[in-house]
């Protein structure tokens, strides 16, 4: 999609969260997409080499009020509502706990970015007009955890930013999370957001999310039974509605099927 519109490719290696980053990761990701034959146009900073850069977007955030640091557990916000355990999957609504506490900035390393009242509106470009209300749907959100991580939403906000990134594609299971990123950008200084397209995902019978850590087939696996490239390129493009059948197509060919109707 970005081709097709004389954009770059930026690959950029999201491991803000140290617990579950490991370099065999890294090093499995590239070769994909090399076997695949999708080559990035450039590559930027991974996230754990830009935790000065976020300290000091968050700094910014404090100085001004719009952040806070919060002692609260997840656990804490799952049970504030009357609950007794914390479901999988479930994004629970921080109840604003701290928001108003003063604690000192020594209590905790984690902080919360204050998510005030309002409707932040956009045109997703694979689904149509978007409302979401962050202070509703999740409240004030984390930026930087108790265990001193920095959390997905503020690194890619920072990351997308600084890095001009104008174009986002990505699975509509992070649709609920655009809102409360296009206010930060706002907050942080972005005068003009990106666009977002968030396209429906290959789920596996029943309905589930594919996962490798549920060890789920990958392309490694389906290289390793003998399938091409162009092969596994051309079964997802069926999948995703690009053509009606599986016939194999060459990385180089996707953009095509990307292309504005003349």
């Amino acid at each position: 999609m970005a081709r097709a519109r004389g954009a770059e490719v930026l690959l950029r290696i999201e491991d803000h969260d140290g617990s579950r980053s490991r370099p065999e990761f890294e090093a499995s990701i590239r070769d994909d997409l090399a076997w695949l034959g999708f080559v990035p146009d450039a590559e930027v900073p991974r996230q754990s080499e830009r935790g000065e850069r976020y300290s000091t977007v968050l700094a910014q955030l404090e100085r001004a009020h719009l952040a806070y640091p919060c002692e609260c557990s997840r656990k804490d916000i799952a049970t504030s509502g009357g609950g007794d355990a914390i479901a999988p999957g479930v994004e629970y609504r921080y109840p604003g706990t701290c928001r108003d506490a003063d604690l000192g900035p020594a209590t905790t390393p984690a902080r919360r970015v204050r998510m005030d009242a309002g409707i932040e509106r956009f045109d997703d470009l694979a689904l149509g007009p978007q409302a979401q209300s962050p202070a509703d749907e999740c409240g004030d959100f984390l930026a930087h955890d108790r265990f001193s991580q920095w959390t997905y939403q503020f690194a890619v906000s920072v990351d997308d930013f600084d890095q001009g990134v104008n174009l986002v594609v990505r699975g509509d299971d992070l649709l609920a999370s655009t809102g409360r990123q296009l206010r930060l950008a706002r907050l942080i200084g972005r005068a003009k957001p990106a666009a977002f397209y968030h396209h429906a995902l290959v789920r596996k019978t029943g309905g589930a999310k594919l996962s490798k850590s549920d060890g789920d087939t990958g392309v490694r696996e389906l290289r390793a039974a003998g399938l091409t490239a162009a092969s596994v390129i051309g079964e997802a493009a069926r999948a995703a509605g690009l053509q009606a059948e599986p016939e194999p197509v060459h990385a180089l060919d996707v953009a095509r099927m990307f292309a504005p109707a003349e």
